[in-house]
């Protein structure tokens, strides 16, 4: 199952790339196949939400604002992190198909964090947003236009793509000896470099920078974008205003509090050394990567009167359609 390359005679050392990974997934979990298959029912309606979100900002010119572009780049996101997951975790354990190629696993772990990442940048975006129209009601269209907001997506997907990349990058200088067998339903950055005989402390860093950077360093400005709302929301005399001002960042805080509390309770129990047998960890990081981008849609459309509106105004001009 191995290839050996003799890298340095001098030093009597070798270098072992693997042809592939065995993904274990859930040690004793009984039925899991059943687990898989309502994964899969959660991607259909995940493809379903999204498309139908990004449709209607699409053809609806009134939504052609900033926030909804914010609203596009999160529902894209959302599609291509559940596609980079679920299928390929799918054909690993309903069609026992457990053994995923060296460099195919490798392609797999960049996605699946990148999007992963890219979605913590696209909430980030979204509080941008909210705190410039809120912070900076007069000149909040000249701060941010639709140039500007669609370059600050730009940047978002951009940096995410260049850690990401270089934290995978640093798997290719490991060495296989001993096991393949990777503890986690996906090539998982973390678990794969774990098995490796070589030395991977810069491993550990790369996986430590990458939550800082893309994870907490934006839940700390979505925090920090909130309180300066909140101050400026006191400052606003009426209270019905302070009202619809905040109802505006309603569907947003609900979408961070969704993403983060799952991932903040995972690094939270690591930090503090608790067990948590492999099973529980698998079934909590699964959950916790394909609920949200199903939930996003969901919540924007039913917390968002723009496309409440967008979505009554189409089924009305069906309907008038459909009566002549």
């Amino acid at each position: 199952m191995t290839s050996v390359i003799t890298t340095s005679p001098v030093l009597n050392t070798t270098f072992i790339r693997p042809n592939g990974f065995y993904i274990r997934g859930f040690y004793a979990l009984e039925n899991s196949n059943y687990f898989f298959i309502f994964l899969g029912v959660i991607y259909v309606a995940t493809l379903l939400a999204n498309a139908s979100i990004m449709s209607i900002i699409w053809f609806a010119q009134p939504l052609h604002t900033p926030k909804y572009f914010g609203v596009f780049s999160l529902a894209l996101v959302d599609v291509s992190y559940s596609t980079s997951l679920i299928p390929k975790s799918l054909d690993l354990f309903l069609y026992g198909n457990r053994l995923v190629e060296y460099n195919t696993c490798l392609t797999q772990m960049f996605f699946v964090h990148y999007f992963s990442a890219m979605e913590s940048y696209a909430l980030m975006v979204l509080a941008y947003d909210r705190f410039i129209a809120i912070c900076f009601p007069l000149r909040c269209k000249t701060i941010n236009s639709n140039t500007k907001m669609i370059i600050v997506i730009i940047i978002s997907w951009v940096i995410p793509f260049i850690v990401v990349l270089t934290m995978v990058s640093f798997i290719t200088r490991l060495s296989y000896c001993k096991s393949v067998i990777v503890n986690s339903y996906f090539c998982d950055h973390g678990p794969v470099f774990k098995i490796s005989c070589s030395d991977y402390s810069i491993n550990w860093f790369m996986a430590a920078f990458f939550i800082v950077s893309l994870f907490f360093l934006p839940l700390a400005l979505i925090l920090l974008s909130y309180v300066c709302i909140l101050v400026s929301l006191l400052k606003i005399a009426e209270a019905d205003g302070r009202r619809k001002a905040f109802r505006t960042c309603t569907s947003h805080l609900i979408l961070v509090a969704v993403f983060y509390v799952p991932l903040l309770a995972t690094y939270i129990i690591a930090w503090v050394n608790v067990y948590i047998d492999t099973d529980t960890r698998i079934l909590n990081t699964s959950l916790s990567a394909a609920i949200p981008p199903l939930l996003n849609p969901i919540i924007y459309t039913l917390k968002t009167d723009e496309i409440m509106d967008q979505i009554k105004k189409y089924i009305r001009n069906r309907k008038m359609a459909l009566s002549r």
